[in-house]
């Protein structure tokens, strides 16, 4: 039984659709936005690895990429080891929507948590540090026990 009754997923649910609310103000959606943090954690990067790594259609992503160039978030070069293929690299205005991204998202955060004390915000933010340090060993490790646990329910 899930006692969070998946009350994580919901707030990051809420302060997803806040920020993306928010971000329209600056013409970009969720997708694109999502491409913009591969290329900005991956630069130099073509259009075949973000397909792979975002697990998107290649016209769509051509799409996607077209818009943001024009919109001036993100430029292109060409690959010398391939000449059919183009680099994308983030451009500063692309790291400003990053910022802008976090900044949002410490505003919702910061108003949520103002409904605690300071003892309190301080133990949660301790007990959250221990499930996210969890959470990232299992991502870093492929999640081998997620993928245990979901298979003996089988």
């Amino acid at each position: 039984m899930d006692i969070s009754q998946r009350k994580i997923t919901k707030i990051a649910r809420a302060v997803g659709t806040f920020t993306v609310r928010t971000m329209k103000v600056d013409g970009v959606g969720t997708a694109e936005f999502d491409l913009i943090h591969v290329i900005r954690k991956h630069p130099g990067i073509t259009q075949s690895e973000i397909c792979r790594i975002l697990g998107a259609d290649k016209g769509a992503v051509a799409k996607q990429t077209a818009n943001l160039e024009s919109k001036g978030f993100l430029r292109r070069e060409k690959n010398p080891a391939d000449g059919r293929s183009q680099l994308l690299y983030p451009t500063e205005q692309s790291q400003s929507l990053k910022n802008s991204k976090a900044h949002i998202e410490s505003t919702f955060y910061e108003w949520l948590l103002s409904s605690l004390d300071e003892k309190e915000q301080q133990e949660f933010a301790r007990l959250l540090d221990v499930l996210y340090t969890k959470c990232k060993e299992e991502s870093r490790a492929g999640f081998p026990h997620m993928e245990r646990l979901l298979a003996s329910r089988d």
